[in-house]
């Protein structure tokens, strides 16, 4: 959770009108530059309870965010009692007085919104979004969480949270490569007093010992109203808003008073240099952090400038030990600053034998360089420009909008902080970066750590101490299950019937922008929509093709251009190119998957025709450099040695074998390490001549530019890219699977057990496709889903379960995955399968009426961010829809019958669905082959059946 607010952070600081001084002359002949900006206007006023409100007026759509912030988290615990921060917010889901189990998350989608929260360091923040006419009823649901909850907290609902949260720390932590780094680091950059020297997670002991009192006295001293934030963002009337406010929030009783934590950063008397044995982990790590300073402080934001200067591609650290001596992968720099303390982490990731010695003072001697090199000043500028970029991407939706403001008031009690942010932004100068450099890393004091896999500890930096983690006995982990008996909730006095749910007086309506294709004289395809509310533009280029156009023997090939693509053209290095895009406040990346390679675009409005010659120039004249394809083919088959110890990926490609057999598709993008080894530059070039086409492409954009403007923009493109004949095979899926089939690879002392379920089918029809998905909503598709609410919330076995139904040009697939304690494996198989032969005769009135209500009214939603709007028009392109297709599914989901859901289950319930676990055999194989179920067979990581 305490990477969500580093994000957060990193983006929020930059304020929308710092075009400025400093930029402003790059662009004084622009059309774009006042067509669109940003206006934050903020009432902010405190109830007599002590809570703070911000209402925040935006009506560019019909949405309204909610967002509450309590000032405490997992700094406010003591030793021996962590964790409860985090648990608390999982408490926070189950219910209240007036809101039954499990009714948060139902209510919420029934009214087509979407609800989370998440727990770090200085806070814990919940929110919902919704549309407009649902406000009172999120007022009422979040009024009832801080006054009227903790009665409703029963010994069972207690205990079966527990569990979750320890899965949850089994499946992020324990059971994942390099997953304890942040514990061990944290504990050697913080003394064992201070408060960020613990993780938000907790100690697996604290969570299994925490009691209910401890709860109740944890509420009792943080959940009031008066160490709270309430922000109400989007289109709303605010005399109405004020009103309700006053009337769910007014009479909750304050609770004690909390005083704020004092600064308290940290200065390392000596380098702390320790090492550990990683269970799942099959490269070297290294981790060197240094102690800086606390958020919003003077330091904070010339180190922001020194992280992103050193993170780059021209950096000297990258050029030194990725290019040149070659003896890491990647790496990459972040700043963790908290309220009261921070931490530069530089993270280096080694190759299978790489020494992480020779890391360490290859990346003491690049600093020494960056030393001697200094600092440019344009490189300083187009900073700015990318983060002004930054910015207003983190401000597209009204949810952004809120959580960025409840962060203002609870830090610095004042809603429009970003107006004291500019100022602190803009005069950063170069001897501000050098200061910080001096004062917090040159010649400093660091917490070195090297990860190994086990029995490596020959790769480790000289005189590391060995740090000891302790691991849980997962087989000793008890198996709590709610308590049949229902436990009486006396309820809080109130000054009205809370127990009634608000109505809902009139359905939310969808608002869509109008949409255009047209063709180009070159047959390249163009899907465009205006949306002028931010000056943003988001598009993409699709090219079809991807792995399926990779030659036999040499999978890899449209991935391995891909990468190439982002490494500069012919015209510019790769430093050189992203220099080009950051003084225009741009991005362009070039990704690819098994059936497209996708160039993403995002810029200024004001840039676009220059980020467009951008794209052109890498189009059109790729930078063939051999020796960049080759680090790439190492960097790659590195990432793949890393796949192979991670129980995710593991399972993931086990499925594609199993599924596929031995067609193109049974292959992941990347290719296996042997058929990298087969492809040369020239294959690259082959691959791009045969498949980069106008004709074989489309182009959809979003933001603010029209089709006019977009047009003039495109002339280059549109002369100089001519079109080819390209021939598109179709694939053809044989579906061979032996149902109820089972196989199980083995990860030794796993302390969970990855599960996959499911089958492979042709591409579906889109709106056949889109049937199944709305069948699959209660089935797995919805947090209160059935198989989520079985495994999750009434066994407490894992941290989630999902089923999904995927499709593509090509294939289709059902899927189920969770990760379930280990020791639950045979038991979650055994529900696994029962809930989805059963499913069809279990759908009932109440799941039919949820299902449609939460599908249509969650559309007027869906499409606030230009980046979901960007993916509908993706759609279009990709599967030839209708450029009103969104109306027909509505269309679709208001006609569907109930029969015609249960029929579709049906036959969900009679597919040639196998499964794949990847767990301990030694404590888990026998079990399930006892359960009679499944046809058992183990298997290694490619998918072929062992002994």
């Amino acid at each position: 959770m305490k990477k969500i607010l580093i994000v957060l952070f990193s983006l929020i600081f930059i304020l929308p009108n710092y075009s400025c001084h400093l930029l402003k002359k790059n662009f004084e002949n622009d059309n774009h530059y006042n067509k669109s900006k940003l206006e934050i206007n903020n009432y902010f006023y405190t109830l007599d309870n002590g809570l703070k409100v911000v209402l925040h007026q935006d009506k560019s759509d019909p949405v309204v965010a909610l967002s509450i912030m309590y000032h405490v988290g997992s700094a406010r615990e003591k030793k021996g009692k962590t964790g409860f921060a985090h648990l608390f917010e999982h408490m926070l889901f189950q219910r209240s007085e007036n809101v039954g189990e499990d009714q948060f998350f139902k209510i919420v989608q029934s009214l087509g919104g979407n609800l989370n929260g998440f727990t770090w360091n200085d806070g814990t923040m919940y929110f919902e979004v919704v549309p407009k006419n649902a406000l009172e009823t999120i007022l009422w649901l979040e009024s009832d969480r801080m006054g009227f909850f903790i009665n409703s907290v029963t010994k069972s609902s207690f205990e079966n949270q527990k569990n979750v949260v320890q899965n949850e720390k089994r499946q992020r932590y324990d059971n994942s490569p390099y997953g304890h780094q942040y514990y061990v680091l944290d504990k050697l950059i913080y003394p064992e007093n201070h408060p960020y020297n613990w993780q938000t997670i907790g100690e697996m002991k604290d969570l299994k010992n925490a009691t209910l009192e401890d709860v109740k006295d944890f509420y009792e001293n943080f959940y009031g109203p008066n160490n709270a934030v309430l922000v109400l963002s989007g289109d709303f009337d605010i005399e109405e808003a004020k009103k309700l406010i006053n009337k769910y929030f007014g009479e909750i009783k304050p609770k004690k008073q909390v005083k704020p934590l004092e600064v308290s950063n940290i200065t390392l008397n000596e380098n702390k240099i320790f090492y550990y044995e990683d269970n799942f982990a099959k490269l070297p790590k290294l981790l060197i952090a240094y102690p800086s300073v606390e958020s919003y402080s003077k330091d904070y934001y010339a180190l922001n400038y020194l992280v992103d200067l050193l993170n780059s591609k021209f950096s000297v650290i990258y050029k030194s030990l990725v290019e040149d001596k070659k003896i890491i992968s990647s790496f990459s720099i972040y700043q963790d600053a908290g309220e009261i303390a921070g931490k530069i982490v530089f993270n280096f990731n080694g190759f299978e034998n790489t020494n992480l010695d020779d890391v360490k003072n290859s990346f003491f001697e690049s600093l020494k360089n960056f030393e001697k090199n200094g600092i440019n000043e344009k490189e300083i500028l187009s900073l700015k420009a990318k983060k002004e970029l930054e910015f207003y991407q983190n401000m597209e939706t009204v949810l952004n909008k809120s959580l960025n403001i409840a962060y203002y008031v609870s830090y610095k009690n004042d809603p429009n902080y970003y107006k004291k942010e500019i100022e602190n932004i803009l005069s950063v100068t170069k001897e501000d970066i050098l200061n910080v450099y001096n004062k917090y890393i040159k010649n400093k004091n660091s917490a070195i750590l090297s990860i190994v896999p086990k029995g490596k500890k020959d790769l480790v930096v000289k005189n590391s101490k060995l740090f000891e983690i302790k691991e849980e006995n997962i087989q000793e982990a008890n198996n709590n299950e709610k308590f049949i008996k229902e436990e009486k909730i006396i309820k809080t006095k109130s000054s009205f019937d809370r127990s009634i749910q608000p109505k809902i007086l009139y359905e939310p309506y969808l608002s869509l922008p109008e949409i255009t294709s047209f063709y180009l004289q070159n047959r390249l395809r163009i899907i465009h929509s205006e949306k002028n509310e931010l000056p943003l533009v988001n598009f993409s280029l699709t090219i079809n093709g991807g792995l399926l156009k990779d030659e036999d023997n040499k999978e890899g090939t449209a991935y391995l251009l891909a990468k190439l693509l982002n490494e500069g053209t012919a015209f510019k290095s790769a430093e050189e190119f992203e220099q080009a895009l950051n003084e225009l406040g741009a991005s362009i990346y070039v990704t690819s998957n098994k059936e497209e390679i996708i160039i993403n675009v995002q810029t200024l409005s004001r840039n676009f025709n220059k980020t467009i010659s951008l794209l052109q120039e890498l189009l059109l004249n790729p930078r063939w450099d051999n020796k960049k394809l080759e680090l790439i083919k190492y960097q790659t088959i590195n990432d793949l040695n890393k796949m192979e110890a991670n129980p995710n990926d593991i399972a993931n490609n086990i499925l594609n074998k199993v599924f596929f057999g031995k067609t193109k598709l049974s292959f992941i993008p990347q290719g296996t390490k042997e058929t990298l080894e087969n492809i040369s530059l020239d294959d690259l070039k082959k691959y791009y001549d045969r498949v980069f086409s106008p004709s074989n492409s489309f182009l959809a954009i979003v933001g603010n530019i029209t089709k006019n403007e977009l047009i003039t923009s495109l002339v280059n493109i549109e002369t100089l890219w001519q079109p080819k004949f390209l021939t598109n095979n179709k694939v053809y899926i044989e579906n061979k699977l032996i149902k109820n089939t089972l196989y199980f690879y083995n990860l030794p002392n796993s302390k969970q057990s990855v599960i996959y379920a499911g089958y492979p089918s042709e591409s579906m029809n889109y709106y056949d496709y889109y049937k199944n998905y709305i069948m699959n909503y209660k089935l797995g598709g919805a947090f209160t889903s059935n198989i989520n609410l079985v495994l999750r919330e009434e066994k407490g076995y894992t941290y989630g379960a999902r089923t999904y139904f995927i499709n593509n040009k090509n294939y289709s697939i059902f899927l189920v995955s969770t990760s379930v304690k280990s020791n639950t494996t045979a038991d979650s198989l055994k529900i696994i399968k029962q809930e989805i032969e059963s499913y069809y005769s279990k759908f009932n009135d109440d799941d039919f009426k949820f299902t449609k209500e939460s599908i249509l009214r969650s559309d007027s939603i869906n499409f606030e961010k230009l980046s979901s709007y960007l993916n509908m028009l993706q759609s279009i392109g990709k599967y030839d829809l209708d450029l009103d297709y969104i109306l027909k599914r509505q269309d679709i989901l208001k006609n569907i019958s109930k029969d015609e859901i249960i029929n579709l289950a049906n036959n969900l319930k009679n597919k040639n669905i196998v499964y794949i676990v990847v767990g301990d055999a030694k404590t888990q194989l026998e079990e399930i082959k006892e359960l009679g179920l499944f046809n058992v067979n183990l298997v290694n990581y490619n998918g072929d059946i062992l002994e």
